[in-house]
């Protein structure tokens, strides 16, 4: 063990020397290791106090933390055989320990002592809320159990962690599984010379002549938005809404339905059902619903519901004029699934005669980038530093310091490209806490992951606008973790804060996008360096909100779907997946796909994340983000008051006050919907 870097303590992960084979010893180590330590602090103490049991444990808790952190990193973007397996036998004993803390009654009896002490009321809000959480959080993990149930509450988690872990193989394998070879490069008329280069060098990296069109979002929505060849389109959407179902087409050797989820979602949601029980709940969505703002299952679908009857008249007036559309100008009579993206986008620019590839050449990567940095800079008083000393995974992987008045205050890692082996999807992650040490203060390092259009031999990574509002929604994350001053980890950055709150900050900032004064600083044409030219910018902020009614139906679909997934769930007679999400698109939807599309097959986001009973968060969140954005409508984007009160209120703060009160003393009140309803022009 005295060879293996990720038993070491490092300021920042040595990625170079890390190897797959290094994953489970280290973490089996480590474990053990916290085990020890634990039973000695344990046995150590008589009075509970913050400086003998909160700090130490907190310190050995990190370094587990910094060793996992880029595990399973890792094993989301350089994917392999090898790792998977390591990373999959680490997680089964991070998952049978995390279990074995947080029902340890001595561990729970000593928080509580401290909680129930006089030093308590002299700890700082953050230490207290620290201490109120764990509290919760023990008994979330069933501390109070006797052996019996508390055994199978632990039999639950380990299985619950390996289902989420196959889910997400199984979705990665089949995204990956599948490819098109096209030799013919008239078969893929209408797609954007950006396109065609994706594809070719996607051929000439599996070493094929022509071009290869994968599942991956880039390659998938170019065809979908683009190819005039109907057949084509309809085989990319069959493949990918088929993923990891068993209506996956055939890969290889193998027949179809290789990598099929359908058991794996039975078992989540018995187990989850289950494990709600043991606690208490009559389901998941009220175990779900402990940790958030929303207090109720009725309070949830009720805010899904209302939300609903507001946009569904303008959604099905949307497509309406869609269908009307294509068959007037194209004389399509049924608009089938894999066509609406297509005319879409020929609606689009017939209406506003702008298209998302006609603005791409006027956000190269790099460009959006330098500008995302001066938002953020204006905004809060920050600056950014690439530090290229930095051990990264990728070439394509870059990683950067934060800044304040010179001081370095943050870091984080950009990986913002497709490739093979690489997660879809973009998000934040942790690679490092705040936290107060013996030494100083641990500073917060994020992971910011996106998966755009890799740059070509022939030009530089370019991005539609809906790419340049995902970047600057994870960096909002970013912002988020980076910018806390908190030093106690549990509501450090973004820990700590519910997650119907936690999106907040991240569709806070994609507001700027989309500002006058904001444009020149993302956009730059790649060969002329001329900023985006106000009649096209017109032209985008005329053309915001088209089809917006349908984007909100679609969200809370979703979000109903999964929320009454949990809480409608009945162990005797468990409703299948697929009937429920039929019934939810009848209720709420503008269009019902083909039978065979099993989305719920690749739902990533409660299957292998965590937003179970939970994915109603982002439209929760759009509310605050929208009421929030508003006050710098009132106000001016770049004020500076208002920007350092989001800053000393929101992004500082983290989950060391309730969310309300914090957007409270931002706001000045509690948060109105009519921002969010204003914002997506979608009227009362």
């Amino acid at each position: 063990m005295s060879t293996n870097p990720l038993v070491e303590a490092n300021e920042l992960p040595p990625f170079q020397s890390i190897t797959a084979e290094q994953v489970e010893p280290a973490i089996r180590a480590l474990v053990e290791a916290n085990r020890q330590s634990l039973e000695s602090l344990l046995a150590s103490i008589k009075q509970p106090t913050w400086a003998s049991l909160v700090a130490p444990f907190e310190a050995q808790e990190d370094h587990l933390s910094q060793a996992w952190s880029p595990i399973g990193h890792l094993n989301s973007v350089m994917n392999s055989e090898a790792l998977r397996e390591g990373y999959t036998r680490a997680l089964q004993l991070l998952t049978e320990y995390s279990t074995e803390v947080s029902q340890n009654p001595a561990l729970y009896e000593a928080y509580q002592a401290l909680a129930d002490s006089e030093e308590y009321k002299s700890l700082s809000q953050a230490q207290q809320k620290t201490i109120e959480h764990s509290l919760r959080d023990f008994k979330l993990a069933g501390v109070a159990l006797p052996a019996e149930k508390k055994a199978r509450y632990a039999e639950i988690k380990q299985r619950l962690s390996e289902l989420s872990t196959q889910f997400s193989n199984n979705v990665l394998d089949a995204t990956q599984g599948w490819y098109k070879v096209i030799n013919d490069e008239d078969e893929l008329a209408g797609l954007p010379e950006t396109a065609l280069a994706m594809a070719e060098q996607a051929a000439s990296s599996k070493n094929i002549d022509g071009y290869v069109l994968t599942l991956d979002i880039p390659s998938y929505l170019a065809v979908m938005t683009h190819a005039d060849n109907r057949e084509l389109r309809h085989e990319m959407y069959r493949a990918y809404c088929t993923r990891a179902s068993s209506e996956g087409l055939a890969v290889g050797d193998k027949g179809p339905g290789q990598w099929n989820n359908d058991e794996l979602i039975r078992e989540t949601l018995r187990l989850r059902h289950e494990i709600a029980q043991l606690l208490g709940f009559n389901n998941y969505a009220e175990r779900s619903l402990a940790t958030k703002m929303a207090n109720t299952p009725e309070e949830v679908v009720s805010f899904l519901t209302d939300l609903a009857e507001k946009a569904l008249p303008a959604a099905k007036q949307e497509f309406a004029q869609l269908t009307l559309f294509a068959k007037e100008h194209y004389d399509v009579e049924i608009l089938e699934a894999w066509d609406v993206a297509y005319y879409s986008e020929k609606q689009r620019q017939a209406i506003f005669n702008i298209s998302e590839e006609e603005l791409r050449p006027y956000f190269p990567a790099a460009k959006v980038i330098d500008g995302l940095f001066t938002v953020a800079s204006r905004l809060f008083n920050i600056s950014f530093k690439k530090d290229e000393t930095v051990e990264t995974w990728h070439a394509d992987a870059d990683f950067y310091r934060v800044l304040r008045d010179g001081k370095a205050i943050a870091g984080f890692y950009f990986d913002i490209y497709a490739r093979e082996n690489k997660r879809g999807g973009a998000w934040m992650d942790e690679c490092r806490v705040r936290r107060a040490t013996a030494d100083g203060v641990q500073l917060p390092i994020a992971y910011l992951t996106c998966n755009f259009m890799a740059p070509t031999k022939e030009k530089p990574s370019l991005l539609t606008h809906n790419e340049v509002t995902t970047l600057f929604h994870e960096f909002g994350h970013g912002l988020h973790h980076m910018l806390t001053q908190i030093d106690c980890p549990a509501v450090s950055g973004i820990n700590g804060v519910p997650w119907d709150a936690v999106e907040l900050p991240s569709q806070f900032l994609e507001n700027w996008c989309w500002e006058e004064e904001v444009i020149p600083l993302i956009s730059a044409h790649y060969k002329s360096g001329e900023p985006l030219p106000k009649d096209l910018l017109d032209k985008l902020l005329k053309a915001k909100n088209y089809q917006s009614a349908m984007q909100t139906v679609r969200q809370i679909e979703f979000s109903l779907f999964d929320f009454r997934l949990h809480w409608e769930y009945d162990p005797e007679n468990p409703r299948d997946p697929q009937a429920l999400l039929d019934e939810v698109r009848e209720q709420v939807a503008v269009t019902t796909p083909p039978s065979y599309n099993k989305f719920q097959n690749s739902f990533s986001h409660i299957f292998a994340g965590g937003y179970a009973a939970g994915y109603y968060s982002y439209k929760w969140a759009e509310v605050l983000s929208s009421d929030a954005f508003s006050l710098f409508e009132e106000n001016g984007i770049f004020d500076s008051e208002t920007a350092t009160s989001f800053l000393e209120n929101i992004l500082q703060r983290g989950g060391s006050d309730e969310a309300m009160t914090l957007f409270t003393q931002f706001r000045g009140r509690e948060p109105d919907i009519d921002p969010l309803l204003r914002h997506t022009g979608i009227s009362k």
